[in-house]
């Protein structure tokens, strides 16, 4: 109710309303001059902040024995080093040598001058003595006496061996020439079929019949004992081609066509069916498995017993995950573990973790509503204790410990009252007991641990907060010492404005949605600025920062004169299951409903936020989103830049849409596609397209030009002759800011071309 009051002029009665909602301030609608001024501050900004925090990141070089490390600082914005060293046992901080001395060693040794404030010491190792350091300088090795200060050339580092993860290696199809674990027989492929030969050169066996030049044999695991041979029979499956032009080759009158193998959401895969091999007695048979028709041949995991392998299975449609044992004598499979759901299984974060010695593994699943780790009994086929649990989820497995039986692990979300995003450390047990806690600052953190992981440097930081780095035992987290503070001091007299967390409630009216503001350094209360928000709704993710970063393309945006706003809505990963389903065959919601009731709310708490004018952009899942939001949401977003955006589900990539879009492909990729529903476009539209992009087919971006064109809808198209998957690159930058400057502040930019 509005209470009346009355004043009296001259005998006439007024009422006065006390408590009515509050007038919106006038709009921020400035002289074009004041424009070209923004533009010159927010350049200055740009360059202002560059190198202005110093100290941010810690580095260590352990010694041999643990007992110390060394790290570099830069110091300035001029790029002065220091190196200091972190005795362990002392708790001490000191200089880890004499740079000055260093520096005239090295004129010395290499023959021309070196700045003792800018030693360029790469790749810096301990010698095996722990005493001796290990460096390169102009691309040469040298190994430093830091008791004699005395230089030496060392022999170049050894490099060590790129280890493919299960998942890449398989997809490249293995290894076809093979040599048994006990180094007697060497296993290949020939015509189709599987061969082996002794070492010793003796005659080449025959083990397989059913292979021909077009469905050849594939792939080769020995068992541990050399006794027996996994393989797969192949259908090969042609990856068909998507094409491009590049239209301004050097040197030439005429566009070059560029073409390259990429699979679309419905194409067939290769498959694969599954065989054993006994290669003594020269008999293989096949096992009693469907075809493995998805994400190719898998990772094999051999038994204690030699007999017995483990393969995970997930099916197409990311709907049944499976993890089989196969009797390599028999052929017999047996099902470990079977995991189904309605909506979807994150293939790429499920977690496995063989232990062949006690017949375990751990496994990760989102079973119980979050995401959690488990130890299953592989004999049993059960599981055997769940090992974390509660409304938050495991982030990364660190590390196993088999003999003391515990888990390393990051989490996020245990913390109540904390943003649910933050990264911290923990360390359990299989059977889910004795849970200790590595960091508990109110921030988000990054570990890395010592050699013999008794220590571990714990490096945290929020969005406005520079990092700190501590270190810790690893035995109960205690803390040992505080090793480097960020020095933000230089970044604060610019005067720039660090970016505000603000939280609001999804649609549910219940769940958090977390964000973040960017203003203009400069900016006057009393009028109302227009919004622009930053979007990839990727559901692969979270994507709103939460560590350190002295500036930002937001932050750059904001300066001419624009509230910069960033936030992860439902449909993105890192929170529950049931957050994260909302995406299940439905990327054009983009969590759109907590979006705009995210930035309403932010216009309540600040009147200086108008949502009559609200812009938005966004890359690649993001241009789909930015696009979608004009689309779909036109009350509310009244312009948009979209770039290099899959806008129809269909013509991106097989991996990435089927696992969220689903298959086999329904009415509803059409149905949300941005090139079905260009007809409804309102409001004020920049595409940006590199022609040579090969994440995302440029025709995915041309096909929206051309359905807009059909319906006679105004937009603005840039194409970037040569360029890749990418936002535009600067000059892509720069007409984004103009676009927005012109459609949100109704001012021409700067004209360029005087």
């Amino acid at each position: 109710m509005f209470k009346s009051y009355f004043v009296l002029f001259i005998g006439l009665s007024i009422p006065l309303l006390v408590n009515a909602q509050k007038s919106p301030l006038p709009q921020y609608l400035p002289a074009r001059e004041q424009v070209l001024k923004s533009y010159a501050q927010a350049a200055s900004m740009d360059s202002a902040v560059i190198n202005t925090v110093f100290k941010t990141d810690v580095k260590a070089i352990w010694k041999p024995d643990g007992s110390g490390f060394i790290f570099k600082n830069v110091m300035s914005k001029d790029g002065c080093i220091e190196f200091i060293y972190i005795d362990v046992k002392s708790k001490s901080k000191t200089n880890a040598f004499d740079s000055g001395r260093l520096a005239e060693a090295l004129t010395s040794f290499i023959g021309k001058p070196f700045d003792a404030t800018k030693l360029r010491l790469n790749g810096i190792i301990y010698a095996k003595d722990g005493k001796n350091l290990l460096f390169q300088v102009d691309n040469q090795w040298l190994e430093f006496d830091p008791l004699r200060y005395s230089l030496s050339k060392a022999m170049d580092r050894e490099k060590k061996p790129v280890i493919m993860g299960e998942f890449e290696y398989w997809r490249r199809g293995g290894r076809r020439d093979n040599l048994s674990p006990d180094k007697k027989w060497i296993a290949f492929i020939k015509e189709g079929n599987i061969f082996v030969k002794p070492v010793d050169g003796s005659a080449e066996s025959r083990l397989s019949i059913h292979g021909t030049k077009e469905k050849p044999f594939d792939g080769l695991k020995w068992s541990p004992d050399s006794k027996h041979i996994i393989s797969y029979l192949s259908d090969p499956k042609e990856i068909k081609k998507v094409y491009y032009l590049l239209t301004s080759q050097p040197n030439t009158t005429r566009a070059e066509l560029k073409s390259h193998d990429y699979a679309q959401p419905g194409e067939e895969f290769t498959s694969y069916e599954m065989h054993t091999f006994d290669v003594l007695k020269k008999r293989g048979l096949r096992v009693k498995v469907g075809k493995i028709d998805f994400l190719g041949m898998p990772q094999l995991h051999w038994e204690k017993d030699g007999r017995h392998v483990l393969y995970a299975k997930t099916d197409r449609g990311h709907q049944r995950y499976r993890v089989i044992e196969v009797d390599a004598f028999t052929g017999e499979t047996r099902t470990i573990i079977d995991e189904k759901t309605s909506t979807f299984i994150y293939e790429q974060r499920t977690y496995t973790h063989y232990l062949p010695d006690t017949d375990e593994m751990l496994w990760s699943s989102e079973k119980d509503g979050w995401r959690h780790l488990y130890l299953v009994d592989t004999k049993a086929g059960k599981v055997k204790s769940q090992i974390t649990k509660g409304n938050w989820i495991v982030r990364t497995v660190d590390s196993v410990d088999r003999s003391k039986r515990e888990v390393w692990f990051s989490a996020s979300g245990i913390n109540q009252g904390e943003d649910p995003y933050y990264i911290h450390h923990y360390r359990i047990g299989f059977n889910g007991k004795n849970l200790i806690t590595l960091n508990t600052a109110r921030a988000t953190h990054q570990v890395t641990y010592s050699p013999d992981s008794k220590y571990y440097l714990d490096t945290y930081s929020t969005i406005s907060t520079a990092p700190i780095t501590e270190l810790h035992r690893t035995t109960d987290g205690s803390l040992v010492m505080e090793v480097e503070r960020a020095d933000m001091s230089a970044l604060t007299a610019t005067g720039m404005k660090l970016p505000e967390v603000f939280v609001s409630k999804a649609r549910d009216g219940k769940t958090d949605i977390w964000g973040i503001l960017c203003r203009p350094s400069q900016y006057d209360s009393l009028k109302s600025y227009p919004v622009i928000e930053y979007i990839y709704a990727g559901p692969q993710d979270s994507f709103v920062p939460k560590n350190f970063r002295s500036y930002s393309e937001m932050q750059s945006i904001a300066e001419l004169g624009f509230m910069v706003v960033m936030m992860d809505g439902m449909g993105t990963a890192n929170r529950s299951k049931a957050f994260h389903d909302t995406c299940w065959k439905n990327l054009a919601d983009g969590g759109f409903p907590d979006r705009i009731l995210w930035i309403k709310a932010l216009a309540a708490k600040y009147d200086y936020i108008d949502t009559k004018r609200v812009g938005i952009y966004g890359t690649s899942a993001g241009g789909q989103n930015s696009l979608g939001a004009l689309l779909f949401h036109p009350e509310f977003y009244t312009a948009g830049v979209s770039a290099c955006g899959c806008h129809d589900n269909r013509v991106d990539k097989q991996w990435w849409n089927e696992q969220w879009m689903g298959f086999p492909i329904g009415p509803h990729y059409e149905q949300q596609s941005n090139v079905t529903n260009a007809r409804k476009l309102k409001g004020k539209l920049l595409l940006i397209v590199g022609e040579a992009d090969t994440n995302v087919p440029p025709e995915s971006t041309y096909r929206v030009a051309d359905a807009l064109i059909k319906a006679n809808k105004n937009f603005e198209l840039l194409t970037v002759p040569g360029m890749g998957h990418s936002d535009g690159g600067p000059y892509g930058r720069r007409k984004l800011r103009d676009f927005f400057v012109k459609s949100l502040l109704q001012v021409d930019p700067p004209d360029r071309n005087q």
